[in-house]
This record gives structure tokens, C-alpha cells and sequence, in this order.
């Protein structure tokens, strides 16, 4: 097997005497969606962000193509290619989307947001920017506000913010979350597609989007991982029907 992109060791979060993250391992390899699945409350969000760099980990290290990111900032992982999906109330809600996937584009180069009114019609930023909402589906809304956009499109613009860093890993947190049956169906085949760019690390409670993409699974449960493996092997763990497919063992 290759090297992995991503590896997790023994990473631990806790608040006070909750153990948020519990020893938790794991390994992302390329062209992988790794899903990241528990019940609410289980510790999957807190360790995205740990891996995003937006929670610093009590201890445990996370390897990022080899190199130890543990001491970096959020900024200076979405540099080296860590792309985690942005949630809703990250958007610039003034901001049309052109502009919030510019942000991202601007950012991608080390440039700081101050100096943005002055190169809002940059074409180095303008065009990259618009590439992405065009393979997401939003160009036609590319001058609305971010405010006014669907939650469905919203999500979209999410997906363009994270392309438009150029990612070696994805990190998606659910980005299912309050889409109906045909817009989950469409954003998982699109997801499906993104494999071959860049590997996946996602956290969903989709079921079916889940068993859909995922060439692995880990099941985390009070910030421990109780199982991982191929989809056939979830489905058929029994201490995973047990704490989480709501099924008898």
C-alpha cells in the first residue's frame, strides 16, 4: 500500500474531564475517501478540527505528506494543501460568491485580505475563482450574495472555496447536512469524482452517501475509534450495529 497523506497517532483532546478525543489513529491514503462516521456527540467535528489546525490536540501527532503539522496555524495547513470545507457561517455573507471563492484563491498565495478591494477585478483571481464555480454548478450565481444564496448552494460555495486552495487532502464535515434526497444524490456523485484529485477524509451521517463513497470507514464513539474498515466490514461489525446502526448484534 502507498504511504498515506494523512496519519493520525494516538490524538488526544479533552475539556476537563470530557475526553473529546480518545487515542484516536488513523491513516488516509491517495485516491481514498476515508469516512468518518459516530453518533452526535461522538468527537468527529472536534477532531477535524484538530486536523485543520483551527483546535491545537493535547497530544498525538498528525503527519501531513510526511511532515509534522502539530505546531502549524490553520492558514499556514491550508498552504501546504489541507482543505477543509468552510461551514456555512464562515462564508463572507456580504460578499458575492465570486468573491468569497476570490478570498480563497487570494489566500491560496499567501496574499492578505486587506489588500482586497484593490485587485477584486484582478483576472488572476477573477478566473481561477469563476473555474471553480462553474464545476460546482454556481456560475450562474456567481454575483449574488452569499446571504441570499440557498442552503444547497451554499454548500456548493463551500466546496468551490476548498477546490479553489488547490487541496492535497479534502476535509469534509458534513457536507450532506440539510440537503434534500436529489441534492445529496448529485454532491455525492460529484464528491465521488474529486478521488482522483485529491483523497478525502469525511465526516457524514448520510448512511447511504456514506456506503456510496467510502473505501474505508472509521466508527468513532466517545472520542474512540471502535472499528474500521471496508464497507462490508461496518456493516457487518456488531459492536458498530450496536453503538450505532441502531440494529441488534
Amino acid at each position: 500500500m502507498s504511504e498515506p497523506v494523512l496519519e493520525i497517532r494516538d490524538l488526544r483532546k479533552s475539556f476537563g474531564a470530557l475526553k473529546a478525543t480518545d487515542g484516536v489513529s488513523l491513516e488516509l491514503h491517495p485516491g481514498q475517501i476515508h469516512a468518518l462516521i459516530g453518533p452526535n456527540g461522538a468527537g468527529k467535528s472536534t477532531l477535524i478540527h484538530q486536523i485543520a489546525g483551527s483546535l491545537r490536540a493535547d497530544s498525538g501527532t498528525i503527519r501531513f505528506l510526511g511532515q509534522d503539522i502539530g505546531g502549524l496555524d490553520m492558514a499556514a495547513r491550508a498552504r501546504l494543501g489541507l482543505a477543509r470545507s468552510f461551514q456555512i457561517s464562515s462564508l463572507a455573507q456580504e460578499f458575492s460568491a465570486l468573491r468569497n471563492v476570490m478570498l480563497a484563491v487570494q489566500a491560496r498565495h499567501g496574499s492578505s485580505f486587506h489588500f482586497f478591494r484593490q485587485v477584486s477585478n484582478d483576472k488572476e483571481l477573477t478566473e481561477p475563482a469563476m473555474a471553480m464555480l462553474e464545476r460546482v454548478d454556481l456560475a450562474a450565481r456567481a454575483h449574488v450574495p452569499a446571504a441570499e444564496l440557498s442552503h444547497g448552494e451554499r454548500r456548493q460555495l463551500e466546496i468551490a472555496i476548498a477546490l479553489a486552495l488547490s487541496p492535497k487532502v479534502f476535509l469534509f464535515d458534513e457536507p450532506m447536512a440539510g440537503m434534500g434526497p436529489e441534492g445529496s444524490k448529485r454532491l455525492t456523485s460529484f464528491l465521488d469524482g474529486l478521488r482522483h484529485e485529491a483523497p478525502m477524509l469525511l465526516v457524514e451521517h448520510d448512511m447511504d452517501a456514506v456506503f456510496a463513497l467510502a473505501d474505508r470507514i472509521s466508527v468513532l464513539v466517545y472520542g474512540r475509534i471502535i472499528a474500521s474498515g471496508t464497507v462490508d466490514e461496518i456493516r457487518s461489525d456488531p459492536d458498530v450495529r450496536r453503538a450505532y446502526l441502531g440494529e441488534a448484534a
